[in-house]
This record gives C-alpha cells, sequence and structure tokens, in this order.
C-alpha cells in the first residue's frame, strides 16, 4: 500500500485533473441540495449523456420540491419514463412529500439524517452532505469503483459487503477534507472520462507513473465482480385491443416487481417459449371476445432486456365491435406512463 504522501498526491493530482477536464453540468452550477439530490437519483443508473435531457425537463416542470412533492405520481412516472428502475422515480416522488411536508423544504445537511430519506442509500447521501454542505463523505459509484481497484490494484469483488467496505473506507482516507464536494466529483468524472470502463487511455492518465493495475498489466481485469444472478426469462404476450370506436385497454401494474405504476395493454404471460398455444389460453379468452379479427403483430419475439430478466415479448391486435373494459382512447395513448417496450410500441402503431 502506498504512503500517507503518496496518498494525498493521488488525491492532488486528481483534484489538478478536474480543474483542467471537469464536465460543465447545470447542476455543477449550483449546491442547493435538491438540484443535486435530483441529479444523482437520475445518474445513478443512467449515463451523463441520457439524464441530462430528463434533468432539465424535471427541473423545469418541478423547480422546487414543493412542486415535486405536489405533482401526481403517474406524471412523475410519465416523465421518468426510458430511465427504467421506477422505483426510483416512486421513492424521488415520496422523498419529496417527506421533505415538503415533514421538513418544511430543507434537506438534511448530515449525511446520517440524509440516509433517512427514502431510496438515499450512501452513495448519494454523500454526495449531497460533500457538494451541497461541505461535509467530509467520501462517494463510491461504479466510476470510483474502479479508479481505486487499478489504481490500488485491488482484487476484492465490489459487489460483496467486504469490498464495499474496503472500497468505502479507502475512498474516506483519500478525501480531501478541505473540499470533499470537489474531491468526490474529480473522481467521479475521472472515472468516467479518463479510466473508463473499456479501453482507457493510460498513456494520457496522470496517474499511470504509480498505477498498480497499469504496472501489472491487469487494467482489464479491474475492478472484480461476483457473477449476477442467473438471468430469468419470461414470456409475455400483450393483448392490444381496439373497438370500432378507436378504444383500447390499458391497466396500471399494481403488484410488486418490474414496472409497477406504468401502464399497460392485458398482458398473458407464459411459462416458457414452447408453450405457444396463447389462443386457448384461459387468460386470453378472459379478454378477447368472440368474433375477434386476431392478428398476430410481430412473428418474432421482441426482446427487451431488464438487469436480471429478459421479456421476449409478443403483441397481438384483437379488433372488436365493442369492449365494457375499452377506457382509453387511442390517440390519447401517449399521455400516460408506460415501459419503454410499450412506449416503443405505442410510437409504431402511430406512424403507420
Amino acid at each position: 500500500m502506498q504512503s500517507y504522501i503518496e496518498l494525498m498526491e493521488f488525491t492532488k493530482s486528481l483534484i489538478n485533473w478536474y480543474l483542467q477536464n471537469k464536465r460543465e453540468l447545470p447542476w455543477r452550477a449550483t449546491n442547493d441540495p435538491y438540484l443535486v439530490w435530483l441529479s444523482e437519483i437520475m445518474l445513478q443508473q443512467t449515463r451523463v449523456a441520457q439524464g441530462l435531457a430528463y434533468f432539465l425537463k424535471f427541473k423545469e416542470t418541478f423547480p422546487t420540491v414543493h412542486d415535486l412533492a405536489n405533482a401526481e405520481e403517474d406524471l412523475v412516472l410519465k416523465m421518468w419514463q426510458g430511465l427504467g428502475y421506477y422505483s426510483r422515480a416512486r421513492n424521488l416522488h415520496q422523498t419529496a412529500k417527506q421533505i415538503s411536508n415533514e421538513l418544511n423544504g430543507q434537506f438534511p445537511k448530515s449525511y446520517k439524517e440524509l440516509l433517512k430519506l427514502k431510496g438515499v442509500g450512501d452513495y448519494t447521501a454523500s454526495a449531497i452532505a460533500s457538494i451541497c454542505f461541505n461535509q467530509p463523505e467520501a462517494v463510491v459509484d461504479g466510476n470510483v469503483f474502479r479508479v481505486l481497484a487499478r489504481y490500488f490494484g485491488i482484487k476484492t469483488p465490489t459487489n460483496t459487503t467486504k469490498g464495499k467496505k474496503e472500497f468505502k473506507e479507502l475512498a474516506q482516507s483519500l478525501l480531501a477534507i478541505n473540499q470533499p464536494g470537489i474531491y468526490n466529483q474529480a473522481i467521479m468524472d475521472f472515472g468516467a472520462m479518463q479510466c473508463k470502463p473499456q479501453n482507457p487511455d493510460c498513456t494520457m492518465c496522470p496517474l499511470s507513473n504509480s498505477c498498480v493495475a497499469l504496472q501489472k498489466k491487469i487494467v482489464k481485469e479491474l475492478p472484480i465482480k461476483e457473477k449476477k444472478q442467473k438471468i430469468k426469462n419470461r414470456y409475455f404476450h400483450y393483448l392490444y385491443i381496439v373497438t370500432k370506436d378507436k378504444k383500447t385497454i390499458l391497466q396500471q401494474r399494481q403488484q410488486k416487481g418490474i414496472w409497477q405504476g406504468l401502464y399497460q395493454f392485458p398482458l398473458v404471460e407464459l411459462s416458457s417459449k414452447d408453450d405457444q398455444n396463447i389462443i386457448n389460453h384461459d387468460d386470453f379468452k378472459k379478454w378477447v371476445p368472440e368474433r375477434s379479427k386476431i392478428m398476430l403483430i410481430n412473428s418474432e419475439p421482441i426482446i427487451h432486456k431488464l438487469s436480471h430478466q429478459h421479456l421476449y415479448t409478443h403483441f397481438w391486435k384483437i379488433s372488436v365491435d365493442t369492449h365494457l373494459k375499452a377506457n382509453v382512447a387511442i390517440n390519447q395513448l401517449n399521455k400516460y406512463a408506460v415501459p419503454v417496450l410499450i412506449a416503443n410500441f405505442i410510437e409504431d402503431i402511430a406512424a403507420l
């Protein structure tokens, strides 16, 4: 392990690099904890290039935490559509209500108090505490894991309890106490821009002379993650029911799991790819009246990949004269918060 002086050189080098190379991002132009919180929640599983547009849209629609708290959940989910991990959006909304109603719109200023907010974990609490309130709390995200694992040659898996503890302690020891917010943003930007996951340009790296991974030629091997849980395959059949007066059926997903709170067409889920006799399935018959015109829209399944699930999806068009449960005008479909899988389908049928 490097000496204290070498550790401080690491920190100094990162900050110097950041001051010359940092990305100009709108949430960096403020220390408003509401905007910093909003950006950090959005960027947890999202690249900056994608999250920026969502941040600007949320900031315009909900300029204060009170505005977000008073919004309808359907609107919040609709505006979040495309970012994925919809539990983050629901937690965002609940936390806004908590801050608005219970804390008079004021964010807690300490790491420990921030952790009490719904959906706020170690990373987000550390980011807000350091950036907004100058508290000495080190952030540890994917970028930080990568930089530290490579520079120090750490092979402990980052997604284990031991790994998280080891990296957090190391990150804390490297923190620039007098400017924790700057340091935290520096190491995150360094991981995103310089020490990239694939093919980093080590010849241009200011830390190359003392990087263990570079010296040992194991840059591509670090950081290490334990194998993820097995991917589950699911087989979805959505029923796009169309009446003569151009109405269809949308249902809101109430059950916990993927897409809770979002809208979808009636869904029939089969147990396997070999079980494709859907027209005789009881759940199919429940939705489809006799003398309906049935058409399979896509013969090959649309494969939608989530973190631990792959969805093999077919869409069926069911043309009927009337349907008692037809509750949405087809030309109003784009106003509902739906999964991207269904949003893409709606966009396709609108273009027909």
